[in-house]
């Protein structure tokens, strides 16, 4: 079994940056997920995300074994909702909506998860997700029903990411939403990376490798893109 918690706190403990590519079940579709494989495998990412905001497909588990099948990479869950989970990954990234007060994405779902991650053999590591403002309204923030962060209030994120750590959470992610019009503040990923302990993932906006790098320098310990990676064929040549 694949300790991937453990790779991440050695990658963030040797000063190894980490690149995800984020995968929305409800853009792929199995007659494309060649084309998807062979574009993964030619960059120089070192995790898959798999999930969204909404799923109405019944795909995602021939998705997964279709990626695990296919490419060498750990391959994480990052579901909307329970619907969302799939035995076939090999871990989830169990997520709690700290900049958020719906119960529903603080604890209910979390709640309903429990009976099918306990049928599963999935590595569960508690991710505390903070959505930040990016100029537009995500699918995060109309499905959540939740308001992202000030994107000025620097202060105040770094102090919801570190409240995030003393709950518990193994991981802090740095959200400004798929398709985002403009990415987290890189004072805000420095303030950030500096309150907490934990290893910090971002993502949301970024569509230039200068910007996966400026991020790395902030202090991101992992970067995630999605929606670059989709529309660019080219991305990272």
């Amino acid at each position: 079994m694949i300790d991937i918690y453990k790779k991440i706190l050695e990658a963030k403990s040797g000063m190894q940056k980490l690149l995800a590519i984020l995968l929305d079940p409800d853009k792929l579709d199995l007659n494309s997920i060649d084309s998807v494989i062979s574009k993964i495998n030619k960059s120089t990412a070192t995790h898959i995300l798999v999930g969204g905001s909404l799923f109405e497909g019944t795909h995602l588990d021939e998705i997964i074994i279709s990626l695990k099948n296919n490419t060498h990479l750990p391959i994480l869950l990052f579901p909307g909702n329970p619907s969302q989970i799939s035995a076939n990954a090999d871990g989830i990234l169990y997520l709690m909506l700290l900049s958020g007060r719906n119960p529903d994405f603080l604890i209910e779902h979390q709640v309903n998860a429990v009976p099918i991650l306990e049928n599963t053999n999935l590595e569960i590591i508690s991710t505390g997700y903070i959505l930040i403002e990016s100029g537009s309204e995500t699918a995060v923030e109309r499905v959540s029903k939740t308001k992202p962060l000030d994107r000025n209030n620097i202060d105040y994120v770094a102090q919801t990411a570190k409240a995030g750590e003393l709950i518990g959470n193994k991981l802090i992610y740095l959200e400004a939403g798929s398709g985002a019009k403009i990415a987290v503040p890189l004072e805000m990923i420095s303030k950030v990376a500096n309150q907490i302990t934990i290893p910090l993932i971002v993502g949301g906006g970024i569509r230039s490798k200068t910007a996966i790098d400026d991020a790395f320098k902030a202090g991101a310990d992992m970067v995630v893109i999605g929606t670059a990676f989709e529309n660019d064929n080219n991305f990272f040549e």
